[in-house]
């Protein structure tokens, strides 16, 4: 066992709602941590592009300055795994137990990916959406390839608009939201000019690439070398056709990780967890923002930060005055919800020999015959692999409406040394 770090407020999660609380919680000259599983700061929206890359995030760039400037202490290569004790927090770094004492803390864990199985969805040239673009980003080459960007959200115009800048030829874009879903949506938001314009940006970045609504992917076609795509078969519930294309990029929105949240006892309502205005959450001392607390996109993830920060160290005032602004960007997160929520048909695109959890090769069969998440579990090994039902929970949860069960430690693989208790060398002070 090791001996815990004293933190006075303990972040977990880099990402701009982390980093945004950070600068917040520093101020009040507390000592602040900031615990992150990638070897950078910027969270999935912020991935950082690879070395002496011109294609930098200002915004970005201004927040880390800020975190840098700040007293906050930013540890990377942290994942937490378990909650071993009130008020500690477990950490495995290098294949070393950390543990973490803490005062306050807050989570900002963002959010991930949903997928949803189809008959080819595990074929070689299929990518997340984000994905692609992380890929990317840390230099895997997609110049000169033809790649259909599908699903639902608005992260798929982003991906587009970025991986074309990369040199991907953009074959199309394929949303599952009806036109009608969408119009509401994009009149609001003249009430929020600057994500109307980015919107514009974007979409005239892509000049006339396809962007057709109301259809999604039922199957791929593999290349004749088995290392990419032929084509991708796409549905609009009524008729069938085949786009040609090298890569897909496919992703159905977003899912929160709430996982830790509910491993500490955070009341979760919705697949979100439960915060008041000032991002407390039910457990006493603990603090929740951005897209934990619904999926509102980088504007709320800021505001949201900001917050938990200061509201977190006591200084209620500074808090009270992103209230309007907050509560706006929530407005926003709702209507998101609305324009993109998934149609029905989506249920049944999988086939029985379509695998649904990748992790144990379990297919959409083997799970027919079982009533809930439980059962199926026990029965399949259904979300027993690596990702923990990071992959397969959500699509089980659309596909058959079962509930996730329990969460329970450790919350990510960790190696067997450190489950038997290798001696930790974290240090006791920090510098």
């Amino acid at each position: 066992m090791t001996t815990p770090l004293n933190v006075d407020v303990l972040i977990v999660g880099a990402g701009p709602a982390g980093m945004s609380a950070a600068v917040a919680a520093a101020k009040s000259g507390r000592r602040v941590v900031v615990l992150d599983d990638n070897p950078q700061a910027g969270g999935q929206i912020w991935r950082a592009a690879t070395a002496g890359s011109t294609r930098q995030d200002p915004a970005r760039a201004a927040l880390i300055k800020a975190l840098e400037a700040s007293r906050a202490r930013l540890l990377t290569g942290r994942q937490i795994v378990d909650a071993p004790g009130t008020g500690v927090l477990r950490a495995v770094c290098g294949g070393v137990v950390e543990d973490y004492a803490w005062e306050r803390l807050i989570l900002a864990t963002g959010a991930r990916e949903r997928f949803l199985p189809f008959p080819g969805w595990t074929s070689p040239g299929v990518f997340g959406a984000g994905g692609l673009e992380a890929l990317v980003k840390g230099g895997y080459s997609v110049a000169g390839k033809r790649v259909l960007v599908a699903g639902t959200g608005p992260l798929l115009l982003a991906v587009a608009a970025h991986l074309q800048e990369y040199g991907a030829q953009i074959v199309g874009i394929a949303e599952q939201a009806s036109m009608g879903q969408l119009l509401p949506f994009a009149a609001s938001l003249i009430a929020h000019p600057g994500k109307l314009l980015q919107g514009i940006r974007l979409r005239a970045a892509l000049g006339g690439t396809s962007y057709r609504t109301g259809c999604w992917p039922v199957s791929t076609t593999p290349s004749p070398d088995g290392r990419g795509l032929r084509s991708v078969t796409l549905s609009d519930g009524k008729t069938h056709w085949a786009v040609s294309c090298d890569l897909l990029a496919c992703g159905f929105h977003l899912v929160p990780n709430t996982e830790l949240a509910a491993l500490l006892g955070c009341r979760i309502l919705d697949g979100f967890v439960v915060v008041d205005g000032q991002q407390r959450t039910s457990m006493e001392r603990v603090f929740c923002a951005g897209e934990p607390t619904g999926i509102a996109g980088l504007d709320a993830a800021l505001l949201q930060g900001s917050i938990a920060g200061y509201a977190a160290t006591g200084d209620v005032a500074a808090a009270r005055r992103f209230a309007s602004r907050a509560a706006r960007e929530r407005g926003f997160g709702q209507r998101l919800s609305r324009a993109f929520q998934l149609r029905e048909e989506l249920c049944t695109i999988a086939q029985p020999g379509t695998i649904v959890c990748r992790c144990e090769d379990v297919t959409f069969a083997s799970l027919a015959p079982y009533a809930n998440w439980t059962d199926a579990k026990l029965q399949t090994r259904c979300g027993m692999g690596a990702c923990q039902g990071r992959v397969c929970g959500p699509a089980v949860e659309t596909i058959f409406g079962w509930t996730p069960g329990s969460v329970r430690p450790p919350l990510a693989p960790i190696p067997l040394g450190a489950m038997i208790g290798i001696p930790s060398n974290t240090p006791q002070e920090i510098p």
